[in-house]
């Protein structure tokens, strides 16, 4: 008897100690398929980061994620696609086992991986690549840049070289010159004929159709002519749009950041006397002030705007300076048809001394083109070309191109920049770098709208043990 009581105790004893033991074994399963859970599905989604592109980041130094993985069709579903199969090779299978009791000791699968929100590149107007930028140009110092560019665009701005319409004014006073009957002469016995007003002006002003860059370039062969599809880029075409995600991930703080925008785009793209290595056009930043299919059109454009700020700088000083008014109004009075009908001097005065001001501005955009620099506004010593060279505009504009005094081309077009809308400005540097990636082996359908930085995703994996479990986890490059 005592020796069969034994046997019923330990058998009770070891039925507890066997549940006890399984439960222990039970809750070591739960919490390892838990832990591991978190553990691959951090792992997938920094895998996921790991395929930033890489042309993308050596050009521009950003980190995004090609939804396309080269294949030209960006879709968040391949993503996800690639995030599923990260986590599930993590999780030591590809299919699901089912239940195996001398299999696995967890037996888990990947029942579903949805990316549920991604920032893109080009949302909210391209904040999601400006945040990117200002984090790589933090160390830029801001302050100074905002204190040189702005301080330059309020003197420009204040001296009404954007505003003011010199044309209007030119054209004013060529109207009243129409408006007076020239004298006549008699050339025969009962013939008159009018006596021509040969203004001097009129030579100048008819080298305004010819172009900018037909009369100040050194060697018009060796600007560029490349021509892009600009049908094909972002800034043309309706963009991709991500669910929008964490608001620090596409918000800017305000001008220090669109002020390290600018000096990013100077960083990495060219322009006229600076081009960038490499680039499909050869104008960048020309490119994105103007917005013009052709590297010509871009750099004539520009050419066209100088020459616009800087007649009208010329003017405003010309006008004010007594010698040369006086030197204006004796090439009118000694012209034959203004001393017999006096009261065409004073427009025919005004019409020469703006055509002085004109070669005078082509001799400046000449200047900058070349390296050299131009002060926004001119004193005496500044002024380069004689009242004679209106009668030869082309012929008469020096190869000067020093240092001088002033600003730069590059200061110049740093003004323009500024002065562009930031929608058009960052969707066409947005248009540069498609273009540049693009020329690079296996990214010939590239788009920024198909890249993210930031993504949630909402994960659930399955046990064959009969367990369950759901998280979201959210990663990106910030």
């Amino acid at each position: 008897m005592r020796k069969g009581y034994i046997t019923v105790f330990l058998s009770l004893s070891l039925s507890l100690i066997l549940s006890l033991v399984f439960t222990v074994i039970e809750g070591a399963r739960i919490s390892a398929i838990r832990m591991k859970f978190e553990c691959v599905s951090d792992i997938g989604m920094n895998s996921v980061l790991a395929e930033y592109h890489r042309e993308l980041l050596r050009q521009y130094d950003l980190l995004f994620v090609d939804m396309s993985y080269g294949k030209g069709n960006p879709d968040i579903g391949n993503t996800e696609g690639h995030l599923w199969n990260y986590i599930q090779a993590n999780l030591q299978g590809s299919e699901k086992s089912g239940f195996r009791p001398s299999g696995d000791f967890l037996d888990m699968w990947v029942e579903s991986a949805e990316i549920v929100e991604y920032s893109i590149a080009s949302d909210s107007g391209g904040a999601v690549l400006k945040r990117q930028i200002a984090d790589y140009m933090a160390d830029y110092p801001a302050g100074y840049l905002w204190e040189k560019i702005a301080g330059n665009a309020a003197q420009i701005e204040g001296s009404g070289l954007e505003s003011r319409d010199v044309a209007g004014e030119r054209e004013g006073y060529q109207a009243r010159i129409d408006e007076i009957e020239l004298p006549k002469e008699e050339v025969e016995e009962g013939v008159f004929e009018e006596i021509p007003l040969d203004n001097p002006a009129d030579i100048a002003n008819g080298t305004r159709s010819i172009g900018v860059l037909n009369l100040v370039a050194d060697d018009i062969g060796s600007i560029s002519t490349v021509r892009v599809p600009a049908a094909q880029y972002i800034s043309n075409r309706s963009p991709m749009h991500g669910t929008g995600i964490c608001q620090e991930a596409a918000q800017l703080t305000g001008m220090p950041d669109n002020m390290l925008f600018l000096a990013y785009l100077f960083e990495k793209c060219g322009y006229y006397g600076e081009e960038k290595d490499g680039s499909l056009l050869r104008y960048q930043i020309e490119y994105m002030i103007a917005g013009k299919d052709t590297d010509w059109q871009n750099l004539e454009q520009t050419a066209k705007r100088l020459l616009r700020w800087r007649e009208v700088s010329n003017v405003i000083y010309i006008l004010s300076d007594a010698g040369k008014m006086a030197e204006a109004e004796a090439m009118a009075l000694a012209l034959t048809a203004v001393m017999m009908c006096p009261e065409l001097a004073e427009p025919v005065k005004y019409t020469i001394l703006y055509a002085w001001a004109y070669v005078e501005s082509l001799q400046d955009v000449k200047t900058l083109l070349r390296g050299g620099r131009v002060p926004v506004v001119k004193t005496s010593a500044d002024w380069k070309t004689g009242i004679n060279s209106i009668k030869n505009v082309k012929g008469s504009l020096s190869d000067d191109g020093g240092e001088g005094r002033g600003l730069s081309y590059r200061e110049y077009l740093e003004v323009m920049l500024f002065l562009t809308d930031d929608h058009e400005r960052t969707f066409r540097a947005m248009d540069i770098m498609e273009m540049d990636i693009r020329q690079t082996p296996g990214n010939e359908a590239f788009r920024i709208d198909g890249c993210f930085d930031a993504f949630r995703a909402k994960l659930s994996v399955t046990s064959g043990f009969g367990y369950h479990y759901e998280m979201e986890r959210q990663y990106g490059f910030y």
